[in-house]
């Protein structure tokens, strides 16, 4: 207490001791003095206590994870969320989730399901999801029957009077796909067999979704077909595409029979934003007949393959079903899309790499303007370990492409607006980091492109990509629905939700190295491998943490 010994003693000689005189003037000095220390004393105790407190940059506040106990409780007998779903979205953003629930939470996430949906409402939805999905895969195996079928063809008239082009200029005036080189058609099976897998039930769950739509939904489906059609023209159009034998003949059937498909309704990509549900399944959405479009196509699917085969197993744990596939299944599902080059895979990594190429492809159907590029299945790698129906996979995986679309643009006008975003954070945060950035002409950030790019899905572990991604989902709904709108909500909410918390985090990262780069490096190519040696060093939720701090300090400025 010597601050207080110091104020007293000043008093007393103020006042000039007990004996001295003034009355009621030494009384207000006394109460002015004594006020005046009080506030010296506070003053001094804050600046003493101030150097011993961690800076909250420097806090973990991770909260528990929503339990599966925690996730039931919070709908109502019709199956709605409480709240709007804002308890729902504050949980997962401080703590995430426990893995067992992963797949019935992430639909909603991602905008499958609405966040005020009822459990009625999302078994239409579902409906509607499966019968768009098998749309987009019977449009796949389509061009991959017109493109194997006409290489065979021209194969055939090659031997005969060496005019191999003679076919492919008949398939170009029949609106048929433009033949694949012949060395990549695969051998076996039969265009025949390979489609009538693909829609056998024990073997994808694809034609399990299927059947189950035939036969419980079948005011759904008609209600989605382009026209008052009756069955027996339903059944003769499946016919047309399940039954492909190779003869010019019939080829032309099968061509004849894609412009009635032209008829049906096929998903396609909306930029107007919003949730699964409401995409409409339009007579207006048909199928792309331009060369240009199924060159894309062809190229497409040539890179998705060998993407696919290439694909890591890290997801083995977290999925023991489909780790324990079968080897007979893993072929006939690899058949079932035309994989080959599989033969040095094991079981479950050749039925992984057929789902990869099943929904890629379905995903380039979908949104033609990105089509597939590299790097898009590191995007959805994580999401098949958990999600084992392909059609909910691929919803999920389209909602997760709304904002990661923009990443594969070939104009990367998207890439380059996060890259400047990531900037001018680390430079509203540490002007010096940036400053030293700018001698090393490194300001661009162009150092964390691969962050951005996939995601921090190769500086991450698998289940900390999960706990990341899951965040930022839960980032993203909340701005969706708009539940930050009100103060109340973002007080409730903590740091305000924001569609760029990937580059909060990848800000942050960059941030936690600032001493290392400012003393240690004298070059981009220095930090660029400081950055991809990172992988499996980081503390997710210190990460998440400091990315949230730098959106309470600095979103108004940056966004």
């Amino acid at each position: 207490m010597w601050a207080w010994g110091c104020v007293e003693r000043v008093a007393a000689g103020l006042l000039g001791g007990p004996l001295a005189g003034g009355g009621r003037w030494n009384t207000a000095v006394a109460v002015g003095v004594t006020a005046a220390a009080g506030l010296a004393l506070v003053a001094i105790v804050v600046s003493s206590r101030r150097g011993g407190l961690k800076s909250p940059w420097w806090r973990r506040r991770r909260k528990a994870p929503l339990t599966a106990q925690e996730w039931r409780d919070l709908f109502t007998p019709e199956g709605k969320l409480q709240d709007g779903g804002v308890k729902l979205l504050k949980q997962v953003r401080s703590g995430g989730m426990e893995p067992s629930i992963r797949a019935q939470v992430w639909p909603f996430l991602l905008g499958v399901y609405s966040l005020d949906s009822s459990e009625a409402q999302r078994d239409v939805v579902k409906a509607q999801n499966r019968k768009g999905y098998l749309l987009l895969r019977k449009h796949c195996l389509r061009k991959s029957a017109y493109s194997m079928e006409e290489s065979r063809q021209s194969t055939k008239t090659a031997e005969v009077n060496h005019e191999g082009s003679n076919s492919s200029e008949k398939g170009d005036e029949s609106g048929c796909v433009s033949p694949v080189k012949s060395e990549e058609v695969p051998e076996s099976p039969s265009m025949e067999e390979a489609i009538t897998e693909e829609g056998n039930p024990s073997l994808s769950a694809e034609q399990e979704v299927q059947d189950d739509t035939s036969e419980t939904k079948p005011e759904q489906m008609k209600e989605n077909q382009s026209s008052s059609s009756s069955s027996d023209e339903e059944g003769s159009e499946k016919s047309a595409v399940t039954h492909v034998e190779a003869s010019h003949k019939n080829l032309a059937s099968v061509c004849e029979s894609s412009f009635e498909d032209e008829q049906e309704s096929i998903p396609r990509y909306s930029n107007t934003g919003g949730n699964m549900d409401d995409v409409v399944l339009s007579k207006a959405a048909r199928p792309v007949k331009s060369a240009r479009a199924i060159e894309d196509f062809e190229t497409w699917q040539r890179i998705i393959r060998l993407d696919a085969v290439r694909a890591n197993d890290e997801w083995v744990s977290y999925s023991p079903s489909q780790a324990s596939v079968s080897k007979e299944r893993a072929i006939e599902s690899a058949k079932a899309v035309f994989l080959k080059d599989y033969d040095h895979l094991e079981p479950y990594r050749i039925h992984h790499a057929s789902r990869l190429v099943a929904i890629l492809e379905a995903y380039a159907t979908y949104d033609q303007e990105i089509g597939y590029c590299q790097g898009m299945s590191d995007l959805l790698a994580p999401l098949l370990a958990v999600l084992e129906e392909d059609d909910e996979a691929f919803w999920c995986f389209a909602g997760f492409m709304r904002k990661a679309r923009h990443n594969f643009r070939l104009d990367e006008v998207g890439i380059r607006r996060q890259l400047n975003m990531v900037a001018r954070i680390i430079k509203y945060k540490d002007f010096h980091l940036y400053r030293h950035l700018e001698m090393l002409q490194a300001e661009d950030c162009f150092f964390v492109y691969r962050m951005v790019v996939v995601i921090f899905r190769r500086e991450l572990t698998f289940e900390q990509t999960l706990c990341l991604w899951e965040v930022m989902w839960a980032d993203q709904a909340a701005n969706r629905v708009e539940i930050a709108k009100s103060s109340w909500r973002k007080l409730q909410l903590g740091a305000p939700p924001t569609d760029d918390l990937l580059l909060y985090a990848i800000a942050a990262s960059v941030l936690q190295k600032r001493k290392l780069i400012i003393e240690s490096y004298s070059s981009m190519d220095e930090i660029v491998r400081e950055c991809n040696s990172m992988a499996g060093q980081l503390d997710i939720w210190k990460l998440l943490d400091d990315a949230h701090d730098l959106v309470v300090t600095l979103h108004n400025r940056i966004e």
